[in-house]
């Protein structure tokens, strides 16, 4: 037999009540007057609405986001606990801007620094926490542009911890939000603290400049930034019903500007689209024949979790595929990439995943090799 694709119908499971929804008309998203920005699903990763979102701009005080995944990292590797103490330098003590208001030669904890740059957005913090780590905010930095070149933060470039101007110190919408998409699904727990409105130190008290946590009870998180070469950015994540949007918007003209476009994203998101999750990671899709080996079953699957984001309404009209090799003949190694799936709605390809043996298959013994070998032979003379 030659090595041709076969093609499989899967079976979607259609709520009855839900293929009942009359389908959402779409409308344009909305117009926004800022520099740039990007509205994306977060578990499907597909992009909603987008305006410039790969052109490179100022990040202010959204760096700090690249900051809190370093020290993430650095906590989940064990180099540092949140009780660890840290000697406040007279550099970060000095550092211009918003502040968290630590002192000179004072020790503070690591989760300290780490919610009053979350929190009150701390420049002196973030100096502090990155001066522990690295030694200095330059070493820090290269630390910063490691982890963005693992994302794919393909237009980013970090020469600071706090976000203030520099010369080649840029993002993009596109980078901010991988980048708090990975916040989000690598440290869930530690991303709790890019909700609390407020946090005190020093007796000093200070609110999180996200002013959507105050108006809509489903934001819980992320980031402002501010400069006056910047402009007003905000970085946004909302859940409903569990669907959670990502906003970035950058460059607007006034903090109620930056939260009103937000929200405008994220009720455009909520309002038009729903995202389902159509397999889970490792689930059994189908079997299929092998030849040759010890055993002649092997189960296909995905290596990770498929998610699709689909215009509100229309989950009845997705149809999902598996394409196979028409034979398949052991040793098979589990993990191997076997064919692939593919979802389309109307049609039109909206998602296509590598199908992967769930089981490695070994070769079977002369005898049952000889037995396949010769039911090819036949099956193959049949077909000619």
């Amino acid at each position: 037999m030659d090595n041709s694709l076969v093609k499989f119908t899967l079976f979607l499971w259609t709520l009855p009540w839900l293929a009942a929804f009359a389908q959402t008309p779409v409308p344009a998203p909305p117009a926004l007057n800022a520099t740039s920005y990007i509205l994306v699903d977060f578990s499907s990763g597909k992009e909603l609405v987008s305006q410039d979102a790969d052109a490179t701009v100022e990040p202010a005080s959204i760096t700090k986001l690249m900051t809190a995944y370093v020290v993430f990292h650095e906590l989940a590797a064990g180099n540092l606990k949140l009780t660890d103490m840290v000697t406040v330098s007279e550099n970060a003590w000095r550092t211009g801007g918003s502040r968290m208001f630590i002192e000179v030669n004072t020790q503070v904890s690591i989760e300290d620094l780490l919610k009053g740059m979350i929190i009150q957005s701390g420049n002196d913090a973030s100096v502090a926490l990155a001066e522990h780590i690295a030694g200095s905010e330059a070493t820090f930095a290269g630390l910063m542009n490691h982890y963005a070149q693992q994302l794919g933060m393909k237009s980013s470039h970090f020469e600071n911890a706090t976000g203030l101007p520099g010369e080649n110190h840029i993002v993009s919408a596109r980078d901010i939000a991988l980048l708090a998409a990975a916040i989000i699904r690598e440290f869930p727990e530690l991303y709790e603290w890019y909700s609390e409105k407020e946090f005190t130190y020093n007796e000093i008290r200070q609110h999180n400049r996200n002013t959507l946590l105050w108006r809509d009870p489903a934001v819980d998180g992320i980031k402002t930034g501010h400069t006056d070469s910047a402009g007003y950015c905000l970085a946004s994540s909302a859940i409903k019903g569990g669907m959670r949007l990502i906003s970035v918007v950058m460059g607007a003209d006034s903090e109620k500007q930056r939260a009103d476009d937000s929200q405008k994203l994220l009720n455009y998101g909520f309002r038009f689209f729903e995202t389902h999750q159509l397999y889970t990671a490792n689930e059994q899709l189908d079997t299929v024949k092998v030849w040759k080996g010890e055993t002649d079953q092997l189960p296909l699957g995905l290596a990770e979790s498929l998610f699709v984001t689909i215009p509100r309404g229309q989950y009845a009209q997705l149809d999902a595929a598996i394409r196979l090799p028409g034979t398949l003949t052991a040793p098979i190694i589990q993990n191997a990439v076997i064919g692939e799936v593919r979802v389309t709605l109307d049609g039109d390809d909206i998602a296509t995943r590598p199908l992967i043996a769930l089981a490695g298959i070994p070769e079977g013994g002369f005898w049952s090799r000889l037995s396949d070998s010769v039911s090819l032979w036949f099956e193959s003379d049949d077909e000619g």
